[in-house]
C-alpha cells in the first residue's frame, strides 16, 4: 500500500527535518501542499532536500518548482488546472465523489478520494462514504490500486483501507498533531 504524507498548508518551523523523517520512515511520497506559504518558502525548503528526497515530492501550488527541482510530479487543483503538453511527471488529483474518480482516473497516476473518515485537521469535515458504499465501489472497480484514501486517515485504519481495496492512504492531520 502506497503511503503518502501531505504537508500543512502554511510554513512551519523545522519542516525540512519533518519531511526527511517521513521519507526515511514508511512514507513513499510527500505532497508539498502550501497554499498559505510563498513560492520562495517552498523553493528554500526544496533546496535543503537532496535530489533523492526531491524525487519523492509532488507539488501542489507552484508548478514551476516541478521542473526547477526535478520533483516527482504535480497535483492538479484550482491553482494548477492543466499541465502543459509533453508533461511526463506523476499526475495526481483530489476527488470528493466516486463520479469524479471515474471521470479523472484515466488522466492520473493516482487520485485522492476524500473524506473517507472524519477529518483530523479540518473542523466539520465529515466522512462522505459508508463502508457499504466503499466496498461496492471497490467491487465495481472504481476503488482500486490507483485510488488513495484521504481524510481522517490514521495508522490504525490502514489495514481496513487495504481490505476495502484502496491502493494507498494519505495522511496530514495525523502526522502533524
Amino acid at each position: 500500500m502506497l503511503l503518502i504524507a501531505i504537508t500543512l498548508p502554511n510554513a512551519i518551523r523545522g519542516e525540512v527535518a519533518i519531511i526527511r523523517r517521513l521519507l526515511a520512515g514508511s512514507v513513499d511520497i510527500v505532497h508539498l501542499r502550501k497554499p498559505d506559504a510563498t513560492v520562495d518558502y517552498c523553493r528554500t525548503l526544496l533546496r535543503e532536500l537532496t535530489p533523492a528526497e526531491r524525487a519523492k515530492i509532488v507539488i501542489h501550488d507552484y508548478y514551476t518548482l516541478y521542473e526547477e527541482f526535478a520533483l516527482r510530479g504535480v497535483h492538479i487543483n484550482r491553482n494548477i488546472a492543466h499541465l502543459p503538453d509533453g508533461y511526463r511527471g506523476t499526475r495526481t488529483r483530489s476527488c470528493h465523489s466516486l463520479e469524479e474518480v471515474v471521470r479523472y482516473k484515466a488522466e492520473c497516476d493516482y487520485l485522492f478520494l476524500s473524506p473517507i473518515f472524519d477529518s483530523i485537521s479540518k473542523a466539520n469535515y465529515h466522512s462522505a462514504f459508508s463502508d457499504e458504499v466503499l466496498r461496492r465501489a471497490a467491487a465495481e472497480g472504481v476503488i482500486d490500486d490507483r485510488v488513495v484514501a484521504l481524510g481522517g486517515v490514521t495508522p490504525d485504519k490502514l489495514s481496513y483501507l487495504e481490505r476495502v481495496g484502496f491502493g494507498g492512504a494519505a495522511m496530514s492531520g495525523a502526522i502533524y498533531r
